[in-house]
């Protein structure tokens, strides 16, 4: 897991939260009692987590401490804790576990999906988006640039560091273990003032494990522009020089 900036993160805070606002808004629970927003981040998904479901008891866990801070100064009122998603052992059961874009950062989710499913109360819901975008030049371009003699030893790692299995394999995985399953994608076109936006973007998040993985500053600022030269050509300019930044997130609702 890479170490986290929340300002660099929260740069692009609207683009970020909308998937949040998405999944949460098709969580079928009446009034949920007890919610986690487990992988929650500065807070901006618990924020949304917050408005929808106003009477809940609402706690973010995070395995970041500059993270928690940030959040704790957003949402004093929220029980905030630290722990690591792959340990977390509660000792009560919840009606809502919600996962925003965190647990493509955690290995072997034919284990994780179902040691979540059974935190559950009968009829509580795990709700999850995760970026389906590694087709997308984003992802291909970071890789491909990876993979050269100059920075391939160095950045073996990063490139295991996210991961997304297939829909029939979240399928296959959780119908077993639910009374209700949801699955779709939205691919959100993302409208940003320049090629350097998209790099700006991916610095909070899929850049950073290759970044920590260089051994300097200088080696740092010429992979990235070297990716920069990439996404020049990957992403053309439009007429009015704004730049079309297509992400696809996959989405699912699994209730117990």
């Amino acid at each position: 897991m890479p170490v986290w900036d929340a300002d660099q993160y929260l740069k692009y805070q609207r683009e970020r939260t909308q998937p949040a606002i998405d999944l949460a808004a098709r969580v079928q629970l009446e009034s949920p009692e007890r919610v986690v927003d487990v992988g929650c981040g500065p807070g901006n998904s618990t924020a949304v987590l917050a408005q929808r479901f106003p009477e809940a008891k609402l706690s973010g866990l995070d395995s970041s401490t500059e993270m928690l801070e940030t959040a704790r100064e957003a949402l004093p009122d929220v029980h905030w804790f630290q722990a690591d998603i792959t340990t977390w052992q509660p000792d009560e059961a919840f009606d809502l576990l919600f996962s925003n874009a965190v647990l493509q950062w955690v290995p072997d989710h034919e284990t994780i999906f179902p040691r979540l499913m059974s935190f559950l109360k009968p009829g509580g819901a795990l709700a999850v988006q995760l970026p389906a975008h590694y087709a997308s030049p984003l992802h291909r371009c970071v890789v491909e640039l990876s993979q050269l003699p100059d920075w391939h030893d160095a950045t073996a790692a990063a490139r295991q560091a996210l991961g997304c299995e297939s829909r029939s394999f979240y399928y296959d995985l959780l119908a077993p273990l639910s009374s209700q399953l949801e699955l779709w994608e939205t691919e959100y076109i993302h409208v940003l003032e320049s090629v350097e936006a998209i790099l700006e973007w991916f610095r909070g998040t899929g850049l950073r494990p290759y970044l920590e993985a260089l051994p300097d500053e200088a080696t740092r600022n010429r992979f990235e522009a070297e990716l920069l030269k990439r996404f020049a050509i990957a992403y053309p300019l439009q007429q009015n020089g704004n730049v079309l930044f297509p992400f696809r997130r996959f989405f699912l609702v699994a209730y117990r």
